[in-house]
């Protein structure tokens, strides 16, 4: 049997990939620094431990030998992520595991990069290997970095590496800043929530949608690196409605209260054919399903 270590597991995303990993026969062993999030597979198996520290590493990978690596774990906190220098340790702390699992006999890994990579302009469509890699703060430019060094480490290893770059996700666990978590809280609060005009186009994914197409990739024998997204553009606007409506109060959305980021891209969406053609994953829960279930989340907690 393949044995997959995922790390971050314990995070938005990671949890969501646990039951789809499991599902397509992989034991899974899923590593995080808290305590295991309530509700998890019984089958997964749990590692505590905290990659930044130096031992950490090569310890996990000894005992578990894992065949595969799905590499999540990172510092996100919006928006200190973005200039936090805690992404330099990082780079530094994904490199020992790619080493310590590539001596563990380590055969594939699957790494989360990010959409910022792109760099943003007036109006961007990424296609991979085609658009250019402008990352333009600390978060993305360590995350091209990473790329970077990890896939000359592969050519030179024989690991098979798969670069995942994702693009917008909401759904449950999801941060409560983000912009799908801060309507949906505000709403069910009976706040007034002010946004900005919500022209922007960009591309949205469900987070189980999300955890299988990262199944998908990891399952699969393609490497170089992955949009990771819908393919299918939206404007923000329709994405405040589509969660304002599920939540009963529609008429507390302030549209155009705020004023956009400066320097925002008026559209940044993804090309996602070479995932489909790689995996044969397309996403089956569009954007009314996905904010019914996120709302329905957000209640729950409430």
């Amino acid at each position: 049997m393949s044995r997959v270590l995922v790390t971050g597991a314990g995070g938005f995303i990671g949890r969501h990939t646990l039951q789809p990993l499991l599902g397509a026969g992989f034991e899974v062993h899923a590593l995080t620094s808290g305590e295991p999030p309530g509700g998890a597979p019984a089958a997964v198996r749990w590692h505590h431990g905290d990659l930044l520290e130096p031992d950490c590493a090569r310890e996990l990978a000894g005992a578990i030998e894992p065949t595969h690596l799905l590499h999540l774990a990172w510092f996100l906190k919006p928006p200190e992520h973005l200039t936090a220098e805690v992404n330099l340790d990082w780079v530094a702390a994904s490199l020992r595991l790619l080493r310590a699992f590539g001596e563990a006999g380590g055969r594939r890994a699957l790494l989360a990069g990010t959409y910022a990579e792109y760099g943003s302009g007036p109006s961007v469509h990424c296609v991979e290997d085609e658009t250019p890699i402008h990352p333009a703060e600390l978060y993305s430019a360590a995350k091209h970095g990473l790329h970077t060094i990890a896939a000359a480490w592969a050519q030179q290893t024989g690991v098979a590496l798969a670069w995942a770059r994702i693009f917008n996700v909401y759904g449950p666990h999801e941060h409560p800043t983000s912009l799908v978590g801060a309507v949906a809280r505000a709403l069910l609060r009976g706040e007034e929530m002010p946004t900005s005009d919500g022209s922007q186009v960009r591309d949205y994914l469900y987070a189980s949608e999300l955890a299988g197409a990262l199944t998908a990739l990891l399952r699969s024998d393609a490497t170089g690196s992955f949009n990771i997204a819908s393919g299918i553009p939206v404007a923000v606007a329709e994405v405040i409605a589509a969660i304002a409506a599920e939540t009963g109060r529609p008429e507390l959305v302030r549209l155009g209260a705020l004023p956009r980021r400066p320097g925002e891209p008026g559209r940044l969406t993804a090309d996602v054919r070479r995932l489909r053609e790689s995996t044969g994953w397309s996403p089956s829960i569009g954007l009314r399903e996905g904010a019914a279930l996120t709302v329905d989340w957000w209640k729950a907690l409430a």
